[in-house]
């Protein structure tokens, strides 16, 4: 068994919050994705995994054991860092196979450890050359080999794609899932790039920066289809999703959500609002659920009109760009039409698709 435990876990860095009170579990053999801006401590979790960093309060545990006093080399975790960090001067089986040469394991057992994982990784036919000779894709299978044959019980991914271009990033997506279930192995993954969290990730967990006051990072958790489809709070729902969530500030009358340019009467998924005292929110919608006219059942949509800035096209689909005065609306449309700077569109907002954020906090109402 190889669950971590993260309980109350904080990490400063001279004074200054990196982690604050970070709570979470991952379940053995799951895949948990970590994802967050820049500097919300996601890598800092997995190295405190990996223990290449001190925790600074807390309890961290892998299979139930308390791992604070335990050397990184003793935690039987294997971590893959966002370079490659090849040794130049051996081969492609040298560099697989080199974390089991140093800890003395048989030199016939490393053949068959680095002939497997070469197999598994479609390395088999490149075992002779040297890292220079390799593509950055397979250079990073090389990588993932040398993990690989240590049969850990944790793997740990720092952001490993980041270095690949868009088609490879694509391919090495899809192998890094599938080794992940013919493998079975606990797994935590950093990465700031949402379409990776959503397509590798069994759950996500979301990281925020930590504030001044030492507000937690920790923002939700979830599946990939719950943190898209209910976010937690609006710094959530505008995170997950490319293009993100639109969130438009309005305030609410009891009957209705009023913006600077709109007003969105509030039933369908707003309904809970009806009724109470007026307050300022956000209201959200994805781009996605933004439509031309006519397209919504007449219940269903709310009209809205704005001049448009920007639009670009992409393929089967269009994503226009509206301007309001306090907000920006973004729409995913069928239409390949491109309107002229400046244009009113008219578009229909669908009433069951909407979300409401408190406009101080963020929580979601």
């Amino acid at each position: 068994m190889a669950a971590i435990g993260f309980t109350n876990i904080s990490k400063t860095f001279g004074g200054t919050p990196v982690l604050t009170d970070l709570t979470l579990s991952v379940a053995d053999r799951e895949f948990m994705v970590l994802v967050g801006p820049s500097g919300c401590g996601k890598s800092t979790a997995l190295r405190l995994i990996a223990g290449l960093e001190a925790l600074s309060s807390g309890t961290l545990t892998i299979g139930g054991r308390d791992v604070a006093a335990i050397a990184p080399k003793d935690r039987d975790v294997a971590m893959v860092f966002q370079s490659y960090a090849l040794y130049p001067h051996m081969s492609v089986a040298e560099n697989i196979g080199f974390s089991l040469s140093i800890r003395g394991t048989p030199a016939a057992q490393i053949r068959e450890r680095v002939a497997a994982a070469a197999e598994t990784l479609g390395l088999s036919a490149l075992l002779e050359r040297k890292p220079a000779a390799l593509s950055g894709g397979q250079r990073q299978r090389v990588a993932l080999g040398r993990a690989l044959v240590r049969q850990p019980s944790v793997f740990l991914f720092d952001e490993p794609l980041s270095n690949l271009d868009a088609e490879l990033r694509v391919q090495m997506r899809a192998e890094l899932a599938r080794l992940q279930k013919a493998l079975a192995t606990t797994t935590v993954y950093v990465t700031h790039d949402q379409v990776e969290a959503m397509t590798l990730g069994h759950r996500i967990a979301v990281l925020a920066p930590t504030g001044a006051a030492g507000t937690p990072n920790l923002m939700q958790v979830g599946t990939p289809l719950e943190i898209y489809d209910r976010p937690a709070n609006a710094f959530v729902a505008h995170f997950m999703g490319s293009p993100p969530m639109n969130l438009l500030p309005a305030t609410t009358d009891g009957a209705s959500a009023v913006g600077a340019g709109f007003r969105v009467p509030l039933t369908g998924t707003l309904r809970g609002l009806a009724g109470q005292p007026a307050r300022a929110v956000l209201i959200g919608i994805r781009p996605e659920h933004v439509h031309e006219p006519g397209r919504l059942p007449h219940e269903r949509a709310v009209s809205v009109e704005a001049p448009a800035e920007i639009a670009e096209t992409i393929g089967a689909e269009s994503l226009v760009h509206l301007a309001f005065p306090e907000a920006r609306l973004i729409a995913r449309l069928a239409s390949r039409r491109i309107p002229a700077f400046g244009e009113r569109v008219p578009l229909e907002l669908d009433n069951a698709q909407l979300h409401a954020f408190d406009a101080l906090s963020g929580a979601r109402l």
